[in-house]
């Protein structure tokens, strides 16, 4: 997500956990929990009365996830850039786990954005916020289009963050003072309160957008 300013934190890019940043088990944790979660995901999808009616949606967002969570915005004292999450569980459902896996592990490879070894917890700190905005859209979104489109992006954004700032103090290293550690956190958390906001706004355009010139394609609360 962002390069907090100091300490341990300096060596996370952006919200990506790259490899070395957690202790081995955790890393292992997180790949055995992903797993879990993708194969729900896609015993979900098989329910579905026409499975295959939603690959070229989920392929074109997957592109869109890729490359937008990729660009940096400077915002001192940190470094933030789009997740995207709200928009891919609002826009896809169950599919946006598998989505997001693809989309992480060619950051990986390509970009070395995030890490191999931590794909697993990358893939739990995007694609469980995903999931909590499917929940919301499909709970409130035909009552209140606009308020759940809000909260979707905006609440995705922030369970990401903590779910991100709850993984790395928990592979913090005994040795590192964990005080400066919470500090940069905190200085992370400041500089992203403003893209809780954006996303909500960004996931709120997408249903407005497509309700006015693709109906067939808007998402259905």
């Amino acid at each position: 997500m962002a390069r907090p300013p100091a300490a341990h934190c300096m060596g996370v890019g952006r919200m990506h956990l790259p490899d070395g940043i957690v202790p081995v088990g955790l890393a292992l944790a997180g790949y055995a929990a992903t797993g879990l979660l993708t194969a729900f995901a896609l015993s979900r999808i098989r329910r579905l009365p026409d499975p295959r009616a939603a690959v070229p949606r989920a392929a074109m967002l997957t592109t869109v996830f890729f490359a937008g969570s990729l660009v940096a915005i400077p915002v001192p004292p940190a470094s933030v850039h789009l997740l995207l999450v709200g928009m891919m569980g609002v826009s896809l459902g169950w599919f946006a786990v598998p989505a997001i896996m693809v989309g992480l592990f060619l950051q990986a490879v390509l970009f070395g954005h995030g890490g191999v070894t931590t794909l697993g917890l990358n893939g739990l700190i995007f694609g469980l916020p995903a999931l909590l905005a499917f929940g919301i859209w499909h709970l409130a979104g035909r009552r209140r289009p606009d308020l759940a489109a809000l909260m979707a992006g905006g609440g995705a954004v922030a369970l990401a963050l903590a779910l991100f700032a709850t993984l790395v103090l928990a592979g913090l290293p005994a040795t590192l003072d964990a005080g400066a550690e919470r500090l940069a956190l905190r200085a992370l958390a400041l500089a992203h309160l403003p893209l809780i906001l954006v996303e909500g706004v960004i996931v709120l355009a997408l249903v407005r957008v497509l309700r006015r010139v693709a109906p067939g394609l808007a998402p259905h609360g």
